[in-house]
């Protein structure tokens, strides 16, 4: 897989479980298949929407085999390894490798009362040494509880095999003269908040990181393709519909158990999170799922 052209529209997938909190293989093969042939551009596997840290690690490591295996001679598949410690992480990295993958996606340690840029950095460093593979910077701060700084992030990119960023702290600022100082260098740069993504595409992002992409991927091909063509007017006319799609996370207690009721909408699997998440309540489903049609009618009208 050519990962010097990774970009575009990348979903952190969401990761069906059955009622034993296993990954629904049947059901996870058919979302990534889905994926894949309505034109998404990769897969980020164990993400913060795929419930990462809820799965247990042999589970993740299973999730992670079905989307390398489903999709990973097609398109992207890009790994979470994060975790807690640096040797947890490379441990997971190691996993990773072991399986066939070729990027593993990590964050600052967590669980760690606010980390120096020093831990931080050391942290990247570290990994980054302990292996071969292609390394992806993640920055979300609401759950790590600390954050990449610019500074951090321009000395971790001097690492060899570190090759991109996915920014989720809402720090649009930072993230433009982030942009700007990688221009031109092929390094990766991925904006992770929905309601960023036009700004973000319009001045020079690679791509963006939308969980609900296997539902909206009419709307969100129209906003990538128009925004990498330059096409401002377009965008403008995308903007509120895309601003408007990211709302049904805040239609139910848990955002991330909402968004994987709608995808759960497609017919693939069935929308259960994992505990301690509350599932969605039936009033809340029967809203996200009008709310979730109506947006796809608008998408294809547009």
């Amino acid at each position: 897989m050519e990962y010097d052209k990774l970009g575009g529209i990348v979903p952190p997938i969401v990761t069906p479980v059955d009622q034993n909190e296993r990954v629904d293989e049947d059901g996870f093969r058919r979302l990534l298949r889905h994926c894949v042939n309505v034109g998404i551009h990769a897969i980020f596997v164990a993400g913060t929407n795929g419930e990462t840290m809820a799965l247990t690690s042999r589970e993740r490591e299973r999730a992670i085999r079905i989307a390398l295996d489903e999709v990973g001679g097609e398109v992207p598949v890009i790994c979470g390894a994060m975790d807690c410690s640096t040797r947890k992480v490379i441990e997971n990295v190691k996993s990773i490798e072991e399986m066939g993958g070729e990027v593993a996606v990590i964050t600052p340690p967590f669980y760690m009362k606010a980390p120096s840029d020093g831990e931080i950095l050391a942290h990247f460093e570290n990994v980054a040494a302990s292996t071969n593979l292609k390394i992806m910077l993640y920055n979300i701060p609401a759950f790590t509880g600390s954050t990449i700084s610019n500074d951090v992030l321009f000395r971790a990119a001097e690492i060899d095999n570190v090759i991109g960023y996915k920014d989720s702290s809402g720090n649009m600022a930072a993230f433009i003269k982030a942009l700007q100082h990688f221009k031109g260098t092929g390094f990766k740069m991925f904006m992770g908040i929905t309601d960023l993504a036009p700004l973000a595409l319009l001045m020079g992002a690679d791509g963006f990181v939308p969980t609900l992409a296997p539902v909206y991927y009419t709307l969100y091909l129209k906003l990538y393709n128009a925004a990498k063509a330059g096409d401002f007017q377009r965008v403008m006319e995308l903007y509120d519909l895309v601003i408007r799609s990211n709302q049904v996370a805040g239609f139910a207690k848990n955002g991330i158990a909402a968004n994987k009721y709608v995808v759960s909408t497609l017919g693939f699997f069935e929308g259960r999170p994992l505990a301690p998440a509350e599932e969605p309540t039936q009033e809340q489903k029967e809203k996200m799922r009008a709310f979730a049609a109506e947006i796809v009618r608008e998408s294809n009208e547009i």
